[in-house]
């Protein structure tokens, strides 16, 4: 639906999609809108409470052309990828995967969490790269809490986990401009939101905020219209994450796992997938089959 705000151009609703385990709630990529700057995905997992056995069970699966940021408020997860990394993620920390050309990577709850039950939610993105990127050697680079800068702020705390923003610097390498913030705010607090940014979204986590106009619900994104200025005002107690940056150029397909610029590229990842062409991951053997085919 369109906001009714001058600063506003869309607000959008999620869907749910279902991870076997537990559901999500995917706002990106959306009818009306694919992308926010870099951001093509994006998923609200939880909040989720796993009972003693059970837990997130993402088999090894491939990814092309993009990089994924994995970010928690609550729980672990562990991540193996065909790299050779084995990094487990916990509240804060940041684990930015950049496929590229190609990389394999699965994700599960730490066993000693599967043996206890465990609670989890946060959120998983996938950030399109540039075009001159797409095919780049893949990488993985774990960034823990502690390295993330938090501003304080009248009524705000604000992690930056990406990009420059509040005069806080993230050290995270991102392939284009990309603005990724946690924003804590305080009941009755504003928040002006950067400027100078191509794109821009707003997603509530916890708690309602007003923008332009109009109020935000928890799982509501609103994208601001091109070149325009507006604050957040809190009226309870807040979580949200503000996510965007450089416009990117051109289409960008997906299927499945895969981003890419050229449907070719995709058609060669599918087939590269079902004949076993991608790299393992070191002590995961088992795959999630691309859909349609038993590989």
């Amino acid at each position: 639906m369109k906001g009714t705000g001058h600063s506003v151009a869309r607000i959008l609703t999620p869907a749910s999609r279902s991870l076997g385990e537990f559901d999500v709630r995917r706002t990106l990529p959306d009818r009306n809108q694919q992308r926010v700057g870099p951001f093509i995905f994006f998923d609200h997992m939880g909040p989720a409470d796993f009972s003693p056995g059970s837990g997130v069970n993402v088999r090894p699966h491939p990814h092309i052309g993009l990089a994924t940021i994995t970010y928690l408020f609550a729980g672990a997860i562990r991540h193996r990828d065909s790299l050779g990394f084995d990094q487990l993620i916990r509240p804060g920390d940041v684990n930015w995967m950049t496929a590229g050309r190609g990389v394999v990577h699965s994700e599960r709850t730490p066993e000693s969490l599967k043996r206890s039950g465990s609670h989890l939610h946060g959120i998983q993105a996938w950030i399109a790269l540039p075009t001159e990127s797409e095919e780049i050697e893949p990488d993985f680079v774990h960034y823990a809490a502690d390295t993330i800068p938090r501003i304080d702020l009248s009524g705000a705390s604000l992690k930056v986990i990406a990009g420059n923003a509040y005069g806080g610097v993230s050290p995270v390498r991102t392939a284009s401009e990309t603005l990724y913030v946690e924003a804590d705010l305080e009941k009755d607090a504003t928040l002006q939101l950067p400027e100078g940014v191509d794109e821009i979204g707003v997603y509530v986590v916890d708690g309602a905020v007003d923008i332009g106009g109009n109020t935000l619900s928890p799982g509501r994104m609103a994208v601001l219209a091109e070149s325009a200025t507006a604050s957040l005002d809190a009226s309870m107690q807040s979580k949200c994450m503000l996510l965007g940056g450089k416009r990117l150029n051109g289409e960008r397909h997906i299927w499945w796992n895969f981003v890419s610029s050229s449907r070719r590229r995709i058609e060669q990842a599918k087939n590269d997938w079902r004949d076993g062409r991608f790299d393992s991951v070191p002590g995961d053997p088992e795959f999630i089959p691309l859909p349609g085919s038993n590989r």
